[in-house]
């Protein structure tokens, strides 16, 4: 008898051990405590039957084995219930919370404004064109009518290229001007806009790369008066104002006559900052007459045929819009910055 106390005890607390959920739980129970079929009363009728001596300490033995079936089955419930709390806390979902919106990522103002002066100068019968920023020294110099001599080259030192070729980081968007012409012919409407490299020390008007435009029209007859209206509509339309600006001479070998056209500052209201060098003036455009030298180059006859060409800094034509005092900060990727646009 006592072998299958021990039997009975050994099988139910391997049972228990191995439950894992309520319903396993409420089986093994009732299986060892069910009153009418269960293994315990079950064993209590057998006691019945053993001879009166023996029955005190079966009773005893029962006893203690009902109280350890008991008090595993007690320890395993307390296991279920607290895993049943972790389950809930880590499922739990309040829906009452707002959810963290998509962070969505928006153009750079670079972008933004040249998207917005390629609608303008569209908007007047201009192609906008691109060319590489890894550029030959003969575009970016020679077909400008800027020989190896010149020391127009001085103001624009740029980055070598140690090649056969004689590339070069192209100092201005103007090369384009040679290659639209070669491509097109005349008449010709284009701008160009793109990034530009110059070796320089940064500041906070001057940087090593920034952002330039390009502007090129060819036809019959073509005056500065055509220059000064063209560059007129585009300001006034960028800046969504009368804009006061000035036209003064200024030298270009790839333009006979040039021009400078500057406007007020718009930082400082023309009193005078860093960015103007304290002049009230920005130096916005150098522009004129495309040169004849350089009509050759792009294959059309200065005979038959004049045009205009200009050529604005897009990076100082954004610090200007958004009124920032440090070219540096567009380059930066600091998002502080960028995400004020």
């Amino acid at each position: 008898m006592e072998t299958k106390f021990k039997k009975i005890k050994e099988e139910a607390l391997k049972e228990i051990k191995a439950i894992k959920n309520s319903d396993d739980w409420q089986k093994i129970r009732d299986k060892y405590f069910s009153r009418k079929n269960g293994e315990l009363a079950k064993l209590l009728k057998d006691i019945k039957e053993v001879s009166e001596d023996l029955k005190p300490k079966l009773g005893t033995l029962a006893n203690q084995l009902k109280t350890e079936i008991a008090k595993a089955l007690e320890q395993k419930e307390g296991e279920i219930s607290s895993k049943k709390e972790t389950d809930l806390e880590r499922d739990f979902i309040d829906v009452t919370l707002e959810i963290e919106k998509f962070k969505l990522g928006h153009l750079h103002p670079l972008t933004q404004v040249q998207n917005e002066l390629e609608d303008i100068f569209k908007s007047m019968g201009f192609m906008i064109l691109d060319g590489p920023e890894l550029e030959s020294d003969y575009y970016n110099f020679e077909a400008l009518n800027i020989p190896a001599w010149h020391p127009a080259r001085d103001s624009q030192d740029t980055f070598y290229i140690e090649s056969k070729d004689k590339l070069v980081l192209r100092t201005h968007t103007s090369p384009v001007q040679i290659r639209a012409m070669q491509k097109y012919g005349a008449p010709l409407r284009c701008v160009v806009p793109g990034r530009v490299f110059r070796n320089e020390a940064t500041d906070a008007s001057h940087d090593h790369t920034f952002y330039q435009l390009e502007g090129l029209m060819i036809d019959k007859d073509i005056a500065i008066t055509h220059l000064v209206a063209i560059m007129k509509e585009m300001l006034s339309a960028i800046f969504k104002k009368e804009v006061k600006v000035r036209l003064r001479p200024g030298y270009f070998p790839f333009v006979e006559p040039g021009f400078e056209l500057d406007f007020g500052c718009l930082i400082c209201q023309g009193k005078g900052c860093p960015i103007c060098k304290q002049s009230g003036w920005i130096e916005f455009v150098g522009s004129g007459l495309v040169h004849p030298n350089v009509l050759k180059y792009g294959g059309i006859d200065p005979k038959k045929w004049s045009g205009f060409a200009f050529g604005l800094g897009l990076t100082r034509l954004v610090m200007m819009k958004y009124r920032i005092d440090d070219v540096r900060l567009l380059q930066s990727g600091d998002l502080r910055f960028l995400n004020q646009f």
